[in-house]
């Protein structure tokens, strides 16, 4: 086979549709437009979710748009896994996060999620504990504490 023997798939080209050439070609007249109204005109451009002018459904549905709590508080979170690194006996506060470069900064409170093993025992101090956290913290030996 060479190159000008290669044809396209049978279905993979189609013939664009020729508007106004006439009632004879199928396409003449009103050119696939129907009569009158607002889609007829040239130019015409309703947007996405347009509803004629009535209230759109999208404006009566706020909740459906998503919403944002203002009032949420949001925390720097911790798994029970990541505090392996400290020494035993050692104490943990948001300041000594900070300084081992687990946080950045002390904007939010801390919160101590129990993904992970702990197999040192520390003393925990947090804004927040999860219950496993918690008992994981405890059962390494460990203490925790809510500041």
């Amino acid at each position: 086979m060479m190159a000008h023997q290669v044809s396209p798939s049978k279905g993979a080209r189609r013939t664009r549709k020729r508007l106004g050439r006439g009632d004879a070609s199928g396409h003449g007249s009103y050119s696939g437009r129907g009569m009158k109204g607002q889609k007829s005109r040239s130019g015409a451009s309703i947007r996405p979710g347009f509803e004629g002018g009535q209230l759109p459904l999208i404006k009566g549905l706020p909740m459906k748009r998503g919403f944002t709590n203002i009032f949420k508080t949001k925390y720097h979170l911790i798994n029970v896994g990541e505090l392996g690194v400290f020494s035993a006996d050692s104490e943990v506060t948001p300041e000594a996060l900070v300084a081992s470069g687990f946080l950045r900064n002390l904007k939010y409170p801390v919160k101590v999620l129990g993904d992970g093993e702990l197999g040192v025992a520390l003393q925990v101090k947090a804004q927040k504990f999860t219950r496993s956290a918690q008992e994981k913290i405890e059962a390494a030996g460990g203490g925790v504490e809510v500041v």
